[in-house]
């Protein structure tokens, strides 16, 4: 994956659903950018006020199992809650998990601008340390 910043993301072109790649120089930067490039395939949120802090566990696991979870949980408060996350932050847990905080929105606050993600494939699911930190691949079913 040919990178034009240190930390980033963006879409990739896919037959029938959507792809993105997210990097950065640790895990849980890339973890971060991965949440980013999901909202940015469905919403515009520039100019959006954020509502409310959301702040969630992901229990241990190996990388992939991680970024399930926190793309996972995006798509659950979306679904649920109609919220989108704007400024995400995540760490490393003592216990191997993760802790993810993000500053959310409701979808009503933001202009929707392609096909809304329903669930993680975890056909051709990739997150790994490279050359140059970290970078993950992901494909959304839509």
């Amino acid at each position: 994956m040919e990178r034009s910043t240190r930390r980033g993301h963006r879409s990739v072109p896919h037959t029938a659903d959507v792809r993105i790649e997210a990097w950065a120089p640790d895990r849980e930067g890339c973890l971060a950018e991965a949440v980013a490039a999901l909202v940015d395939t469905f919403a515009d949120t520039a100019g959006a006020g954020s509502r409310a802090p959301t702040e969630f566990q992901v229990p241990p696991g190996d990388d992939e199992e991680l970024l399930v979870g926190v793309l996972d949980e995006v798509i659950f408060r979306l679904d649920t809650e109609g919220t989108v996350p704007l400024e995400c932050d995540v760490r490393a847990a003592e216990d191997g998990g993760l802790r993810v905080r993000w500053q959310s929105t409701g979808t009503d606050a933001v202009e929707l601008v392609g096909a809304v993600p329903k669930a993680v494939s975890l056909h051709a699911l990739h997150i790994g340390r490279d050359a140059s930190g970290w970078s993950c691949a992901v494909t959304l079913d839509v």
